[in-house]
């Protein structure tokens, strides 16, 4: 009796799957539903506090112009940690992006610019790379060093490259010509109009639509294109198999044939390119130069937004889309926007209690109907809310949702872990 040869035939086979996040996974039908909800409540309390901002086309077009680099990133950190690689050194990253893609953008033009800073992106990947899989560095350690290098980097050449041109100066590049923005004619000015009619929901909706089609960068459709360019990449090719087989069971994967170390490389590399594509978006679209710090953390942000969205595009870009709508309120009417949000986290923390009690979790359910009822309080019995507020909601709203998100996480099984070839014979 011969044992069935099944190695070379399973490698292949992109029906032969990881194994799959463990715990309940809601259905896209579910997943609209609660968008829906979540719409009509935002609804609700615009029509309450009279915040129109809240949901207006700007507003929304801001938020989509904020949440793409945050969304790059995480898209670089999701490639990396499938493949079982942490990149801490996306912050890095896109420095790198920022920097190459303004330097090679003054000078050759922006779409030159884009290829230089996703090309500045992968140098801190192979970095990453080099150390993380083939010297098996902590990969919390290499991805901080990635950070500090990168900035230390573009600290150092920014006056030798900017210094002497127009507009130039030690932390500050001369400007880059811009992407070219488009707007859909006719439905923009529609939205628009429907939006400003302050109708319940409808109005809502018309603004969040509005602003995927007005004003928008040619950069930021590639950008969302990506999303599910990468799902259909890793989920629907033998190509994706291999590389996220690297990150659950790479002993496994090894002895099915697949060479772990390019696989990991693959994936660090296409990570650091990504971030850099993020910070090229930071240095060409949203601002048009480079300025030292403009990155603000965004790489951290992403890689929050990437374990919001459990691992998965879909849920990174809601995560970014998240991130990028406080962000926004920074920038237009800030303070009355925040307050009247108070409202809406007061609205869904007493409906959070609510199905806490039908699940028959008492404690929690007390603690957040006591923490909704001081939200509550906070909006009656004030206006307005302090700019510092304003400029922290992004970060809180990011330690708020990894918070309430925790228990339903799951990461790749050997995310982090090292890796030595030959280690399961």
């Amino acid at each position: 009796m011969t044992t069935p040869q099944t190695s070379a035939v399973d490698v292949n086979q992109p029906t032969l799957q990881p194994a799959a996040p463990t715990g309940r996974r809601l259905s896209w039908q579910v997943l609209l539903l609660v968008i829906a909800g979540a719409l009509a409540l935002t609804s609700i309390v615009r029509i309450i506090t009279g915040a129109d901002g809240i949901t207006n086309v700007s507003q929304m077009s801001t938020a989509l112009q904020l949440a793409v680099p945050i969304g790059l990133a995480g898209l670089g950190g999701l490639w990396a940690e499938r493949a079982g690689v942490v990149n801490i050194g996306l912050e890095g990253m896109m420095i790198l992006g920022t920097w190459f893609g303004a330097w090679a953008g003054f000078q050759w033009g922006p779409w030159i610019g884009v290829v230089v800073g996703i090309l500045g992106g992968c140098i801190g990947g192979i970095l990453h790379a080099i150390a993380t899989v083939t010297f098996r560095v902590n990969h919390i350690v290499s991805g901080v060093a990635i950070n500090i290098l990168a900035l230390g980097i573009t600290r150092y050449l920014a006056p030798l490259a900017f210094e002497g041109h127009a507009g130039g100066s030690a932390k500050q590049s001369p400007a880059v010509d811009t992407l070219g923005h488009f707007t859909v004619p006719g439905l923009s000015d529609g939205l628009r109009d429907l939006n400003n009619n302050g109708w319940f929901f409808i109005s809502d909706i018309a603004g969040l639509l509005g602003g995927l089609v007005t004003n928008v960068s040619w950069l930021t459709l590639i950008a969302v294109a990506l999303i599910p360019g990468t799902w259909w990449i890793l989920w629907r090719t033998a190509f994706g198999l291999r590389l996220r087989s690297c990150g659950e069971n790479p002993i496994a994967a090894e002895s099915l044939g697949v060479n772990v170390y390019k696989y990991k490389y693959i994936a660090v590399i296409i990570s650091g390119g990504l971030a850099g594509l993020g910070g090229v978006f930071l240095s060409i679209v949203a601002n048009p130069f480079y300025l030292e710090g403009q990155v603000s953390g965004r790489g951290y942000i992403g890689l929050a937004a990437m374990i919001f969205g459990n691992w998965m595009p879909g849920g990174l870009a809601l995560g970014a889309g998240l991130f990028g709508y406080t962000d926004s309120l920074n920038l237009r009417g800030g303070s009355q926007n925040v307050h009247a949000l108070l409202l809406l986290g007061a609205l869904l923390l007493i409906i959070g209690a609510i199905w806490l009690v039908i699940r028959k979790n008492y404690a929690s359910s007390t603690i957040t109907a006591v923490i909704g009822a001081l939200v509550y309080t906070w909006y009656v019995t004030t206006n307005e809310v302090p700019n510092q507020v304003v400029s922290a909601t992004p970060y809180v709203v990011t330690l708020i949702v990894l918070t309430l998100s925790a228990q339903r996480l799951r990461m790749p099984k050997a995310d982090g872990l090292p890796y030595k070839k030959g280690q399961g014979k």
